[in-house]
């Protein structure tokens, strides 16, 4: 039965997040943000909304913090594995797309934030604030994050061209959208506590099963979105949703240091340094699918290589 309810809330997190890419290209189309802005900033935090509080359920409600880095960095690797097939499969067409160059810069503001986990794993810095404390690299991520959206809010380097076809208003789509995120919250609730019984079913560690269960399942909302922006042929979008949710999921570990009241949510262990490594592997690979966009063999010699590191890192995190 808790494998029924594990898949039937994973279903409903992949059809929540198909109607918010909808809204979110439909915004891209009817508003003067760029895209890189709605796909990297907003639909990322949208649908990384259940790594957020999955995150929080994990540290507040049932006391695994290890879930909670399996989560984040399981989730990282497998969002830009998905991205790496949808370009493998779709090559043709995301050669004449149009990529915003802020996807560049947000990878590498990703690679400096793996390594800000790293040392925050290997040499914690607690600093207190008031009745909380929070690890310095928490600090020193929240920055990083800052300064990427700052950079790319008024990114216009590729816009949606396609033709607006909705007949909803603006203020119309942003109810629907907001209404979406609140249900795809819900789920994600619920999805943590199944997630943990289930990991407890199987006997696997709180890393393993956050990187293996909680990681794909609160990767659905990526997943879904990505699939359904590239069937609208809008990469620009997808890819920001990509970079920016990994980057948006950085943050998440941030919020949930800071609550953790046991100590630091950055812990060394083999499993979770496996994750981290195979994490900035990918990041490196996904900046050659931008950079050598043009190079065919390039392009899929980095998406194989991609899909790689995510097998690897579920096969040596067990």
């Amino acid at each position: 039965m808790i494998y029924l309810v594990y898949l039937a809330l994973a279903i409903a997190v992949v059809l929540l997040a198909v109607r918010l890419s909808y809204y979110v290209d439909v915004l891209d189309r009817k508003t003067n943000l760029s895209g890189a802005f709605i796909g990297g900033v907003m639909l990322a935090a949208v649908t990384s909304l259940p790594e957020l509080f999955t995150a929080l359920t994990a540290v507040i409600a049932i006391d695994r913090p290890q879930l909670v880095q399996g989560d984040i960095f399981g989730s990282n690797v497998f969002n830009l594995c998905v991205i790496g097939v949808l370009i493998l499969f779709t090559y043709q067409n995301y050669r004449r797309s149009s990529l915003s160059k802020t996807h560049k810069s947000t990878i590498i503001y990703s690679l400096i934030m793996y390594a800000l986990a790293f040392i925050g794993m290997l040499k914690p810095m607690e600093i207190s604030l008031g009745v909380l404390n929070v690890n310095l690299m928490s600090i020193l991520i929240l920055v990083v994050y800052g300064i990427n959206v700052l950079f790319m809010k008024n990114d216009e380097s590729a816009e949606n061209e396609n033709e607006d076809n909705c007949h909803l208003s603006v203020i119309q789509v942003v109810i629907r959208f907001i209404l979406y995120s609140v249900s795809l919250v819900c789920v994600s609730i619920l999805l943590t506590h199944v997630t943990d019984q289930v990991a407890e079913e199987l006997n696997l560690g709180a890393t393993a099963a956050g990187a293996i269960f909680l990681g794909i399942a609160t990767s659905l909302p990526e997943l879904s979105a990505s699939i359904n922006l590239v069937r609208m042929k809008n990469y620009n979008a997808s890819f920001g949703n990509i970079v920016g949710s990994n980057l948006f999921n950085f943050t998440i570990l941030c919020f949930a240091d800071l609550v953790y009241s046991k100590g630091s949510i950055f812990i060394s262990e083999p499993q979770a340094l496996n994750l981290l490594g195979f994490g900035a592997l990918s990041s490196l690979l996904a900046y050659l699918l931008i950079r050598f966009k043009k190079s065919k063999w390039l392009v899929i010699l980095s998406c194989i290589l991609i899909l790689a590191s995510y097998v690897l890192s579920i096969v040596l995190s067990v």
